[in-house]
Parts: C-alpha cells; sequence; structure tokens
C-alpha cells in the first residue's frame, strides 16, 4: 500500500546493526515485489542482504503477528520458513525484515520433500484448542482467533460467519451469516481434527523452493486449525506440483470426506477475495455456498 513519505532507511539500518550485532549501512535498495498488500524492498551493504516489506504505520499490527506466526512454524523445526529479523514503526512507515531468500526451480524430489514437511507442521501439535494468541490478518482482511474447543464452532463462526458478514456490507445478496453458520456447524460437527499449526494462506505463490533444493512456505496467517485447509488452498489458485501431495500423504494419508470439506474451506478465501479485490469472485462465493451448503 503506497505510503507518500519517505520510508525510514535509516531507522531500519539502525534496527537491524542492532538486533544482529553486525553494522548495516544500506549501500543498494531495489523495488522487488512486496504482494498485492505491501511495498517490498531488497536492503543491501555487500555482505549482508534483506528483505523488507513496507505498509502504512496504522499496519505494524500486522507485521507483529506476522513475525509471530514465522518464529512459531520455524521452532517446530519441520519446514523452512523466511527468519524475522525485526519490525517497527516509524515516520508513517510500518515495516517487517526478513532474512533475504534465493529462489530457484523445484523438481519432484524437492516439492515431495515440501509435502512431507507440511505434514511434519500439522503434526507438530502444540495446542489443544484451535485459534491463535493473537488476531492477524489474512491478506489485509482482519482474521479473528479466539481460542475455541470445537472446530466446528472455529471455523463456523470466525472464518466463514466472519467473512460472509463483511461480505454483506460490501454487496447485500449473500446469505445471512445467522443461517450460513448452525449449517456450517452441521456439516462439520463430525470433524474434530487435532488442532495443527497451519500456514493458513497456502496459494501456489506463498511456497517455494530455494536454490539449494529446500523447501520453504511464506507471508502465513497462522493459527491452530484443521491441516487440510492448508492442503486445501494449495488447490485453488493453480495448485502444487504433483510430488507435493505424494509427500503429504506419505506422512499424512487423505481422509474421508476431503473433497466436500476442501470446498468448504477454500470458500472462506474465495469471500476473502471478494472482500479485497470485489469483481467476480462475488459470483464464485455464491456457486461454492450452493454447492455445499445448498443455500
Amino acid at each position: 500500500m503506497p505510503v507518500n513519505s519517505p520510508a525510514p532507511w535509516q531507522t531500519i539500518a539502525q534496527q537491524i546493526t542492532q538486533v544482529t550485532g553486525q553494522p548495516f549501512h544500506i549501500q543498494e535498495r531495489r523495488s522487488v515485489s512486496g504482494g498485492c498488500i505491501n511495498q517490498g524492498y531488497c536492503l543491501m551493504d555487500g555482505e549482508q542482504k534483506y528483505f523488507v516489506k513496507l505498509n502504512q504505520a496504522q499496519q505494524w499490527p500486522m507485521f507483529q503477528a506476522e513475525a509471530l506466526g514465522l518464529e512459531a512454524m520455524a521452532a517446530t523445526q519441520t519446514i523452512r520458513v523466511p527468519r524475522p529479523v525485526c519490525h517497527g514503526s516509524s515516520a508513517g512507515h510500518s515495516y517487517l525484515v526478513l532474512e533475504w531468500l534465493e529462489f530457484g526451480r523445484g523438481n519432484h524430489e524437492s516439492w515431495y520433500r515440501m509435502g512431507q514437511n507440511l505434514a511434519a507442521l500439522h503434526q507438530a501439535g502444540g495446542s489443544a484448542q484451535f485459534g491463535w494468541q493473537t488476531d492477524n490478518t489474512i491478506g489485509a482482511t482482519p482474521q479473528p482467533n479466539p481460542w475455541t474447543d470445537s472446530w466446528a464452532d472455529f471455523f463456523a463462526e470466525h472464518r466463514l460467519g466472519y467473512q460472509l458478514a463483511l461480505a454483506r456490507r460490501r454487496a447485500g445478496n449473500f446469505p445471512d451469516p445467522a443461517v450460513v453458520v448452525p449449517k456450517v456447524k452441521q456439516l462439520l460437527g463430525d470433524r474434530q481434527p487435532t488442532p495443527a499449526l497451519v500456514h493458513g494462506d497456502l496459494w501456489s505463490g506463498n511456497g517455494a523452493i530455494l536454490t539449494t533444493g529446500e523447501p520453504v512456505i511464506l507471508d502465513p496467517a497462522t493459527y491452530y486449525g484443521d491441516g487440510e485447509v492448508d492442503l486445501a488452498m494449495t488447490e485453488l489458485f493453480g495448485g502444487f506440483p504433483a510430488g507435493f501431495y505424494q509427500g503429504y500423504h506419505s506422512i499424512s494419508p487423505a481422509e474421508p470426506g476431503y473433497q466436500q470439506r476442501k470446498i468448504l474451506y477454500n470458500l472462506y478465501h474465495i469471500l476473502n477475495h471478494f472482500n479485497l479485490f470485489g469483481g467476480g469472485y462475488q459470483q464464485q462465493a455464491q456457486q461454492m455456498l450452493k454447492q455445499c451448503l445448498r443455500i
């Protein structure tokens, strides 16, 4: 999101120096992709190299939550994620500094390992409830994460119900969450998975292979949920290579009913895309509502 005032590059460099204990003076700065939400930059001093996300100052909590999610996934020692270096707010901007990663081209073996590593993340445990230690964002949309005992209650109320309420404010021809939420609870009523630490926004642009061949996942919207939500989203926008699914299912076999749940879980992301971008996502969301909930 563009910010009119100059970015606080000196402040960022000073904080990098303070956190790492290595002097860092920006010698080169270039613009790189930061996604649809943030501005992205590569900072270099000849030896060190960092990736910086920039946004407006009020978005600092978004970066704080992203750093927490990355640290939590890294702590499981199951899958590579970018290491957060520091974050802060200054001169009308907020920023998140991450280690710089070099992306390469994956082969079957590396994508197979990606699937295995994601399954291991989902099996790492860490919570008896669904939710997360703080609310975060999915794209730029707030994502509420109150601790909840039931997966059906959590997903119905704090995923689909929340997004539907936003969608109705944007366009009135969506069904009332008061009608949808009970149906979702009924549909998921027998589904009580062990809470899994999920990436939360795992489309094909948020998974990559490094030049070393190591798989990495990026830009999370982390919480404890049903591991199938990650698997479902990998199939939503382009999909991952076949080796990924083979690797995942070698650790975590497919469960009955997944194909139906996949539609429900991906409806959350289509509603979010409608709330962010509008356009044809409205019709797609309405079709998915009819397909899985008959409304």
